[in-house]
């Protein structure tokens, strides 16, 4: 609804900004506090230091960044390429009933908590003829299962906006399928396809319910580490390395949405 007075969009900007600030700016503004406090016994911290940070670089919460990092960019990726492929394929299915089920069967792991995704795949895969519990292959399938869904639906929007017009314009002019698909359908593609890894990405880099049921001692991402630090009682060191997660999610996302701006003006 459209708000003409001056008293009633200050309004509406004030509560905008209550609930913008109450639900989104103050928790990870607290966060951000804790990660340089030493000891916090009233509403605000008493003591405040460095060392939580410096902890946050240490071996064990490094080496789960590292595994973090690998885990979502490779399901990331997988994602993006599985999703995009299933999209172009549902467009040149013509049966109603077809591109339903195709559509509730990559919508499934999202429709139901991850650590049922996590379970499915630990009985499937816990005993002959494919076994991979234990292994760091189960780690990114479980997350590659959860983001595909966001892959596909969003390149699904974007292939069902495309003009047909560019596809025809390029039949017309002799070219195979193959060529169209590499030099016009992907490239006005570009923007929705940068979009949806960046998305895969972020979620990957956030999950826990499926990791926790099928991650391995030498396979533990850093929300696992940070979930850890928490029960232990080590909850500024958990802010500290969460903080520095976020950092780090932040750049990779700000970087890939300066090449889907750029790919937009393309």
């Amino acid at each position: 609804m459209l708000l003409y007075t001056r008293r009633a969009q200050r309004i509406a900007w004030a509560v905008f900004a209550f609930f913008f600030l109450l639900l989104f700016a103050l928790p990870f503004g607290v966060l951000v506090l804790a990660a340089f406090t030493k000891q916090w016994n009233g509403a605000f911290p008493s003591s405040y230091t460095f060392s939580n940070i410096t902890a946050a670089f240490h071996t064990d919460p490094l080496d789960g960044l590292e595994t973090s990092l690998i885990t979502a960019l490779l399901s990331s990726v997988i994602a993006l390429v599985v999703g995009t492929w299933s999209a172009l394929a549902l467009d040149a299915v013509r049966n109603r009933v077809g591109k339903t089920l195709i559509q509730t069967v990559f919508m499934l792991p999202i429709a139901v908590p991850s650590v049922v995704v996590g379970l499915a795949l630990l009985v499937a895969f816990s005993q002959g003829p494919v076994l991979l519990n234990g292994t760091n292959t189960i780690v990114v399938m479980a997350h590659s299962i959860l983001v595909t869904a966001y892959a596909f639906q969003q390149v699904s929007a974007a292939v069902t906006r495309l003009d047909p017009a560019y596809e025809q314009a390029a039949a017309s002019l002799g070219a195979r399928p193959y060529y169209t698909l590499l030099r016009v359908k992907l490239p006005l593609l570009l923007p929705a396809l940068t979009g949806s890894l960046a998305l895969c990405f972020a979620l990957s880099m956030g999950e826990l319910g499926a990791t926790a049921m099928v991650y391995s001692a030498d396979w533990t991402t850093l929300p696992l580490r940070i979930y850890a630090l928490d029960d232990r009682g080590h909850q500024f060191v958990a802010a500290a390395v969460t903080a520095v997660m976020m950092t780090i999610t932040l750049a990779v996302l700000l970087a890939v949405s300066r090449i889907r701006t750029r790919a937009n003006y393309r």
